[in-house]
């Protein structure tokens, strides 16, 4: 019997899959995955398919340029958020620094989010051995995610 491999696909529940994808983009370096087939863009797609005008927020999908990261995928759900995320993404906005030039990164980061509409929750100090310090933050949508 032969391994195979699987490759992994985020999904976030959300209000506004669109707004949603375009913060994620941004802080990745993603972008909106393209339309499906020949359609030069989503909206001649979903004019195709026969998706009517309200509906046409209800998912997006962003990926990574290079191909090697995974698909972000956003749908609409009714309800919004209840609880604190279980699991979450960390954005590593700062390999291989340390101390005082870690921070800073991160810090510089988490300014540049927030201008995109995130929300800075806390900041970890470092704590060696194991604690290189982080800072914990939320999407417009207030899923929480760490800059590592």
């Amino acid at each position: 019997m032969t391994e195979q491999t699987r490759t992994v696909q985020i999904t976030f529940d959300c209000a506004d899959p669109a707004a949603l994808a375009a913060f994620w983009a941004t802080t990745l370096g993603y972008r909106l995955q393209d339309p499906p087939g020949d359609f030069a863009s989503w909206e001649e797609a979903l004019d195709a398919m026969g998706v009517p005008p309200e509906r046409r927020n209800d998912a997006s999908a962003v990926v990574d340029p290079a191909g090697t990261g995974p698909r972000l995928f956003f749908q609409r759900v009714p309800e919004g958020k209840q609880v604190k995320n279980r699991v979450h993404l960390d954005v590593r906005a700062a390999p291989g620094l340390s101390g005082d030039a870690r921070m800073a990164a991160l810090e510089a980061e988490a300014e540049r989010l927030v201008s995109h509409g995130a929300t800075r929750l806390e900041r970890h100090e470092p704590a060696p051995p194991l604690g290189a310090g982080h800072l914990i933050m939320a999407d417009p949508e207030g899923n929480e995610f760490c800059l590592d």
